[in-house]
């Protein structure tokens, strides 16, 4: 340790007391030793411990030895402050704004009561909207996804009819999503996000009219109502008011014109699945378990936008 001779010695000619000064300045005299490495420390370089003090290269040392917080399946512990749903509201926002923009009048996008809850379509809305198969177009092409415009798979989940529209799916994935994300943690809620709002889109090109575009967030939307509710349910906790709200979501997919009920129960059956991969992942190997699980609904996804496109172009 590091110490400094004091007097020369004593009136008895004993030998000379020491004073311990700070390991880090030595110009500074102590008597506070640190708990853990027991060298001698200063009051600028004194770190509060459970016990006692402690010096800046043992806190460091400490804090990375510490295991970040991890919530019940694995996701870290930074979902709390929900920063992936408020950046995914922003998104659609900001997409909606590009819309209106694109349509060059706000009236374009307005939307109706419940029964015109889909506002008129804009030329972003006709780039990114899902569409199996356009009919020709002055030009002579063909657009959708059967020709070979898979972007639209994705970028219609984040595009919307109306601000009617929008509003209300953008409240639902306020509500939703900052739960599941404080669950799931940032990643895993992004990727159950996405692949909910795929499946929902790739539902619509299976089984809607090819020349029917649509979009919206709510295929992702529905596969977090499915989602909220497989995890809860592991969780033990009680999904008595979910139910309900899932089935009024059910029935106002039905009965409201204009809706696209593929696009809402593919979202919620894929969710429910994405979801079940993320809850039931057993705790060793976890994260390997949950990455394959998703891997294998994306490719299966993409399987059955493949045969669907042989059917449509064979």
């Amino acid at each position: 340790m590091t110490e400094r001779s004091g007097q020369a010695g004593d009136a008895t000619g004993g030998p000379a007391p020491t004073t311990p000064v700070c390991y880090r300045h030595p110009d500074r005299e102590t008597y506070v030793r640190c708990t853990r490495c027991d060298r001698p420390i200063c009051p600028e370089c004194m770190r509060d411990a459970s016990v006692g003090h402690q010096c800046p290269e043992c806190v460091s040392e400490g804090r990375r030895s510490v295991r970040p917080a991890r919530t019940a399946f694995g996701g870290g512990a930074a979902g709390r402050q929900g920063y992936v749903t408020k950046t995914l509201i922003a998104l659609n926002v900001l997409v909606m704004i590009l819309s209106i923009a694109s349509a060059g009048s706000g009236t374009a996008v307005a939307g109706g009561g419940l029964g015109g809850l889909m506002g008129k379509s804009t030329p972003l809305t006709n780039w990114g909207a899902v569409l199996g198969y356009a009919p020709y177009t002055a030009f002579g092409e063909l657009h959708g996804v059967a020709a070979g415009e898979w972007y639209r798979l994705v970028t219609a989940m984040f595009l919307h009819y109306g601000v009617v529209h929008l509003l209300l799916n953008m409240w639902a994935l306020w509500v939703l999503g900052r739960t599941l994300e404080a669950v799931l943690g940032p990643l895993r809620f992004l990727a159950l996000y996405l692949i909910a709002g795929l499946g929902g889109n790739v539902a619509v090109y299976l089984f809607s009219a090819p020349n029917s575009p649509a979009v919206g967030a709510s295929t992702a939307i529905f596969g977090l109502f499915a989602a909220i509710f497989v995890i809860m349910r592991r969780l033990g906790r009680d999904t008595s008011a979910i139910v309900p709200i899932l089935v009024i979501n059910l029935i106002f997919t039905f009965t409201v014109p204009g809706i696209s009920v593929a696009g809402h129960l593919g979202g919620l059956v894929v969710g429910a699945l994405m979801a079940l991969v993320l809850a039931y992942a057993p705790r060793t190997r976890r994260t390997a378990f949950q990455a394959a699980g998703g891997a294998i609904l994306l490719v299966a996804l993409l399987g059955l936008v493949l045969v669907r496109t042989a059917a449509l172009t064979g």
